[in-house]
């Protein structure tokens, strides 16, 4: 993500570095969905995107973002001039600040974007300054934000902006149509086309309701002569689409645009005869015939180029995705789910870690009830680096592992995490390894496709990574699976990567001191159990030794197939 130095989700930019998570990731712990359901349009859920899938490990950017959506949370009167702002800048806030070429800055239509965008920028800092101005703000990057908008405000020059702006969007604003002359050949084909005339007043539909066609074949209807006579009448092009889409051949597509002069602009016609450069064309007779205007435009705004329009721009996402998320968690709360503040160390001792209590994962919001889901607690210390985790199907082994990925992204990102508690070391990088679609297996099979895979992530893991292991290595016989698996937890012990290794592979649990903590590696292996009491699943992960044939065993006795429950249903038939 484009980071500016105004930002309140990318301080100390000269100091801190990015890594992006993996789309894998981003899918396997079902974050694609959850931001669909946060964005309240399409463009909200790259901006969520962007944000999330960037984790630095730094633990003062994740103390910074979350002291911010507190500050946000606390306030939500913010919110609220906040999505007033949002409607009022959507320059800003659907396509950014417009992009110019060199040579482009003499345009009429460019010179219009840019009175657009200061437009948008003097709106930016008067909202924010009144949204922030008498709010007890604790957070370093809102108090930091009003600040800086407050010294903006108070310049002289920003008031000169806005009375100059404000001068010349009336000027501006007496532009309501123009008049276009478009030359055709035989073939009823366009070949070139010019602009006839500016005017005040705008078009409206003609009284005499015929089509192109019928006020154009009858030959006392079609005019000698090209000169404005002051009696033609004005046909739509396509009442439905609105602005102009294409010239010389039908309309396909609707285009609107804040500024109407911008349809022209993008406005495509025939490559035939030559009418390529139509639009050029129609620029440059737009500037000659608006030279007075695009002067006094140019003039105005040259005097501002130093005003730091992208920087303020670059502000509205930022509130949109702080905002956007407490709406979310504010209604999730009502509802009865629960979240806390997370804590990120800032002052580390020794190995990363983590401590969570009452853990559970965001994806049960949209099929549990609150008083339905079993809460988890899981602490990665010096001694606790990889989790083996095994239990029966559908016992939760995946929901918890999915559920600790989320905490690390959501909390880095600064915002409350599904916990009771949680306090943690953040993360360079969260690593996925969960089973891949069929079709992405057919060049090495599913064993090479996993070996890979793995591959790729083991040499990006460091010791501050989070690693996610889901029945890795168990597309192959179990002796095959158990031999890779056994040299991958070592592997991964040695790298001191916080790890959890969702698996079916009891033995694997039951030999680790055996074969896995058998090394110089500071940290352990540990067996954690989808825990289940009297054949039915707890939901509950606990530090034990596998169950394995102890539950396999229960579960028999209790459908009576065990050998002495055969053997004596068969003796009282």
């Amino acid at each position: 993500m484009k980071q500016s130095q105004l930002s309140i989700l990318f301080p100390r930019q000269e100091e801190v570095t990015y890594r992006e998570i993996p789309e894998e990731t981003w899918h396997d712990l079902g974050l694609d969905i959850l931001a669909e359901k946060v964005a309240s349009q399409p463009q909200e859920v790259q901006l969520i995107r962007r944000v999330m899938m960037s984790l630095t490990a730094d633990p003062r950017v994740a103390a910074f973002r979350s002291d911010v959506f507190e500050d946000i949370m606390r306030h939500p009167e913010i919110r609220e001039r906040l999505m007033k702002l949002l409607d009022k800048v959507k320059m800003f806030y659907d396509y950014g600040v417009v992009n110019r070429h060199e040579g482009d800055e003499t345009s009429i239509w460019d010179l219009m974007h840019r009175l657009e965008e200061y437009h948008d920028y003097i709106l930016t800092v008067e909202a924010i300054r009144e949204c922030l101005s008498d709010k007890d703000l604790v957070s370093e990057g809102l108090t930091a934000l009003r600040d800086a908008v407050d010294q903006i405000y108070r310049d002289r020059g920003f008031e000169a902006l806005r009375r100059d702006v404000e001068e010349m969007r009336i000027a501006a604003s007496d532009i309501r149509s123009l008049t276009v002359g478009i030359n055709v050949n035989e073939r009823f084909e366009a070949v070139s086309l010019g602009l006839v005339s500016v005017n005040a007043k705008p078009f409206t539909r003609s009284n005499l309701l015929k089509n192109f066609l019928t006020s154009v074949v009858p030959r006392d209807e079609i005019r000698k002569e090209a000169d404005w006579n002051g009696s033609y009448n004005y046909y739509p092009a396509n009442t439905e689409t609105g602005p102009l889409g294409s010239i010389g051949q039908t309309i396909e597509k609707a285009v609107v645009f804040r500024n109407p002069l911008a349809a022209l602009s993008l406005a495509r016609v025939p490559a035939a005869d030559g009418s390529g450069n139509v639009p050029r064309q129609m620029d440059s007779a737009a500037s000659m015939l608006t030279s007075r205007i695009a002067r006094k435009l140019r003039d105005t705004l040259g005097q501002y180029l130093n005003v730091s329009v992208k920087e303020m721009a670059d502000l509205i996402p930022e509130l949109a995705f702080y905002t956007r998320w407490a709406e979310y968690i504010e209604k999730k709360q009502k509802a009865g789910w629960h979240f806390c503040k997370p804590q990120a160390r800032l002052n580390r001792d020794g190995a990363a870690g983590m401590e969570a209590e009452g853990l559970y994962n965001l994806k049960l919001i949209a099929t549990e009830k609150p008083e339905n889901v079993v809460p988890n607690n899981l602490v990665f210390d010096r001694e606790k680096r990889v989790y083996v985790l095994t239990g029966a199907n559908r016992g939760g082994k995946t929901t918890v592992t999915q559920a600790v990925g989320q905490l690390f992204i959501l909390a880095q990102s600064g915002l409350p995490v599904p916990a009771d508690r949680f306090s943690y070391d953040p993360a360079d990088s969260v690593l996925t390894h969960f089973p891949a679609d069929e079709d992405k297996t057919l060049d090495l099979g599913r064993l090479g496709e996993e070996c890979r895979r793995f591959r790729e992530l083991f040499v990006r893991c460091t010791p501050d990574t989070l690693l996610l292991l889901n029945e890795t290595f168990a597309t192959t016989s179990f002796e095959e699976g158990y031999f890779i698996a056994a040299d991958a937890v070592r592997a991964i012990l040695g790298r001191g990567t916080r790890t959890i290794y969702n698996t079916h592979m009891h033995k694997l649990a039951q030999d680790l001191d055996m074969v896995i903590n058998t090394g110089d590696a500071e940290g352990k292996a540990v067996s954690l159990v989808a825990e289940t009491k009297e054949g039915k699943h707890s939901f509950r992960v606990v530090i034990a030794p596998p169950e394995g044939q102890s539950f396999a065993r229960d579960i028999a006795e209790k459908y009576g197939v065990t050998y002495e429950s055969l053997t004596a249903a068969k003796e009282t038939n």
